[in-house]
């Protein structure tokens, strides 16, 4: 913990920030939350490299509710910027990479950043992305005593790190938490000999020649061979208002966030899998679920369907989509457009939680290796991409199971596969 990071309350939140004579940014976090534990090392790590440029300040929500209430503060983390005593720049919440964070930090202080020579890196593996696919690659290179090296944009983990409760991972007692068995999976590579570069944004790639090529804020790198497995992150929902009301109202976790709706009336958009079990997750908080989905039937499997229909708490709109989300500092209802009949509806509603599907994370490689209609990376059975020294992994390849134990698999493969690669079999 950094000794610089400033813990304030209510009482003394006009001087700590109002008053300060440094831009300010206040975390609002809370107890039992998985992407507040994944943050904090980010805020701290971050406070040491901007603390001459701008005051970090610590706010323990549960304790600090009507003060984190007059500021429509609803979930944790949620990031606030001020600067003159005013909050200046969009706010951050949910599961916040390093990039964003810190994209945020030089927008309020200017845009400017002093930079350390740049660093030089060669290795014989160098694997994009720390979750669970990318770990278990990184496993099996370095036992293979193959120097290898994870560069990840935030901290390891992945989705999984921002996961609760994790039930159906092979070889676990019961249930565990997705922060324990990620940073399990980070220390067994270690262990073997990985190096890890977390908080590291990718800015540029080139696959061309025999060293493949990555760049970051400070470091090049140079492989023999990459996996990229960057993984996918939830979908947008592409309704009016979405981004305004983003972290006040609208979410993508309901672990990280459902808590904080008790006794409310909320929304779930989506029909599969995460859709259906989270609907039924937030009804342990909320009054009542109301599912929009956009087809007549569910996507799920028949089990998580019939935990939905027999929940007396939770309904299903039917042939609909969210057009519109309104409301003023906070969400108080939505719009609601039937597909077929397009006859609209407003509804009141405390907060949307959307499950519409995931994007791959690979907008830096799409001219540089084969990507599918959806922006998911090509592979064969061997994790091989179109160019030869080229690997992925994970949830960012094109398949049709994704499920941390497929991630695993597939890094086991990859790191195999890259293996037999090197050493010229």
């Amino acid at each position: 913990m950094s000794e610089n990071i400033l813990y304030s309350n209510s009482n003394d939140f006009e001087n700590d920030v109002l008053k300060s004579h440094l831009p300010v940014v206040v975390y609002f976090y809370s107890d039992d939350c998985p992407p507040c534990s994944a943050f904090a090392p980010i805020f701290e790590r971050s406070q040491e490299k901007y603390s001459d440029q701008m005051k970090f300040v610590k706010i323990y929500r549960q304790q600090n509710r009507q003060l984190a209430e007059s500021l429509n503060v609803k979930s944790s983390p949620t990031l606030l910027f001020y600067r003159d005593g005013k909050e200046v720049c969009s706010r951050l919440n949910g599961y916040i990479s390093n990039p964003e964070f810190k994209k945020s930090i030089e927008r309020v202080i200017g845009g400017f950043c002093v930079r350390a020579d740049r660093k030089k890196v060669h290795c014989d593996v160098l694997i994009l992305g720390g979750g669970a696919a990318g770990l278990s690659a990184a496993i099996y290179t370095s036992r293979a005593k193959l120097y290898t090296v994870v560069v990840d944009e935030g901290l390891t983990g992945g989705q999984v790190a921002s996961t609760f409760h994790v039930a159906n991972y092979p070889g676990t007692n019961g249930v565990v938490r997705g922060i324990d068995l990620m940073e399990n999976m980070r220390k067994q590579a270690e262990d073997f000999g990985t190096t890890i570069d977390d908080m590291m944004e990718i800015s540029q790639a080139d696959f061309e020649g025999e060293d493949k090529f990555i760049s970051t804020e400070d470091t090049d790198y140079y492989a023999k061979a990459i996996i990229i497995a960057t993984g996918a992150t939830p979908r947008k929902l592409p309704a009016e208002g979405e981004r305004e009301f983003r972290g006040r109202g609208v979410h993508y976790c309901a672990t990280c966030d459902g808590a904080m709706y008790q006794d409310a009336n909320v929304l779930v958009i989506g029909g599969g899998n995460s859709a259906t079990e989270e609907a039924v997750f937030l009804t342990r908080y909320v009054k009542h679920v109301t599912i929009v989905h956009h087809l007549d039937h569910f996507q799920a499997t028949k089990g998580a369907q019939e935990e939905v229909f027999k929940n007396p708490n939770i309904s299903v709109m039917w042939d609909c989509q969210v057009k519109k989300v309104i409301g003023e500092n906070f969400v108080k209802g939505a719009i609601i457009e039937n597909v077929k009949t397009k006859e609209t509806t407003e509804i009141e509603t405390d907060a949307l939680f959307v499950y519409i599907g995931m994007e791959p994370k690979t907008e830096l490689f799409k001219d540089k290796i084969e990507l599918n209609e959806y922006g998911y990376i090509i592979t064969d059975e061997d994790m091989k991409t179109n160019v030869p020294g080229v690997f992925a992994a994970g949830d960012v390849r094109d398949k049709n199971v994704r499920q941390i134990a497929t991630a695993t698999g597939d890094g086991v493969i990859a790191s195999i596969t890259v293996e037999k690669f090197i050493s010229g079999r």
